[in-house]
């Protein structure tokens, strides 16, 4: 054999194997990180409820509540700030943790949510705000934005006034925590929650400019997600107490009425979900898909589970179990390299993984994108 055809065929196995080990890495967890735990930290009681987007140039942020003297809920506790990190390598490593809200001691800041928006660049970051030594038990809404990417955040914006309804002054409410979407015509949509009156929409048509709350109650409603469907019509899936599974508002008319109805399928022990568009025809993808992400239980917060639709949230595939044991909230993302990934709270609200893999597994190859 001469020296020419030996090297090419040396070449030709050092291709295969390379392939042979790209199909295996997209066949596996590609990456899982504990993001925040507490017990490396010893003057934090706990982290809780995270929040995941992918900014515009792709780097991904995770911001979560840094709960200081103990786990309780905005209103239990006196000391409660917004945290992050970064990542710029699609979660292969990220920054120190970086504080973005911190009141003085017995003002608390809870449930980040994020929303990008692809026209201005910016991001939108939320929470729940409350002074417990001067007002115990009313809630307010604020926001902070960022136009780098989440490398520094404004002032803290209070907008309660604009979105929170007449009579809402003392009633238990809050923004939904985890992310918020942006329409196809450029509008911002969020939702708000008031457990006395039901659930709202609100949102932005200049981008962030102002904000406006549409006046009109969905019901059953707890903490919910938004998204738009391929045909223009909104789509909220929301946690419901004492179900067993989750409950679809669908609006044909931008909010103004809605078409309520139970998703048996999607079994749920009312906890906080996460519910994104992976792909869409009218972008130039091959498919249109949605993904969603809960604990797939009925009695227990247990058993993290993405799934996909294929036909715009009426039905479901079974999905891939992420974490068997303890899970609670989740937020979901797709990196700019196409994978797909997911925040959540484990084992009680220990960790807090980040965790990336390839529509290819999530769907044990069935599915994978083609342009």
């Amino acid at each position: 054999m001469n020296k020419i055809l030996t090297f090419a065929l040396v070449l030709l196995a050092i291709n295969a194997c390379a392939q042979s080990s790209d199909k295996e890495t997209r066949n596996t967890i590609i990456n899982n990180v504990d993001l925040f735990n507490a017990t490396a930290n010893e003057s934090v009681a706990c982290y809780r409820i995270p929040a995941l987007v992918t900014a515009p140039n792709g780097d991904l942020i995770a911001a979560i509540d840094e709960r200081v003297p103990s786990c309780g809920d905005l209103k239990w506790s006196r000391d409660i700030n917004i945290v992050l990190r970064r990542s710029t390598d699609n979660g292969n490593t990220w920054s120190d943790i970086e504080t973005v809200v911190d009141f003085p001691l017995g003002q608390s800041a809870s449930d980040p949510s994020m929303i990008v928006d692809e026209v201005t660049g910016e991001i939108f970051l939320f929470y729940n705000y409350m002074d417990l030594d001067k007002e115990k038990d009313v809630y307010y809404f604020h926001v902070v934005k960022s136009s780098d990417n989440g490398k520094t955040w404004s002032e803290p914006e209070d907008i309660t006034s604009q979105i929170a309804l007449d009579g809402w002054e003392k009633d238990f409410k809050f923004i939904t925590s985890g992310r918020g979407i942006q329409t196809a015509d450029g509008t911002l949509l969020h939702t708000i929650v008031n457990l006395q009156k039901g659930g709202h929409v609100f949102g932005s048509k200049d981008h962030g400019k102002s904000w406006f709350v549409i006046d009109n109650a969905i019901l059953p409603f707890d903490e919910s997600k938004i998204v738009e469907l391929a045909d223009g019509r909104w789509m909220i899936n929301s946690r419901v107490q004492k179900l067993g599974h989750r409950y679809v508002h669908i609006s044909d008319d931008e909010g103004l009425s809605w078409k309520s109805h139970p998703d048996t399928t999607l079994i749920d022990p009312a906890c906080n979900a996460s519910i994104i568009r992976y792909s869409s025809v009218k972008n130039g993808d091959d498919k249109n898909r949605l993904l969603f992400s809960n604990a797939k239980s009925k009695d227990g917060r247990v058993n993290l589970t993405v799934r996909v639709s294929y036909d715009e949230g009426k039905t479901w595939t079974e999905g891939k179990t992420i974490y068997e044991g303890g899970s609670a909230y989740s937020s979901l993302t797709v990196l700019e390299n196409g994978d797909i990934a997911v925040f959540f709270e484990k084992d009680g609200h220990k960790e807090n993984p980040f965790v990336s893999f390839s529509l290819e597994w999530l769907t044990d190859g069935k599915d994978v994108v083609r342009k």
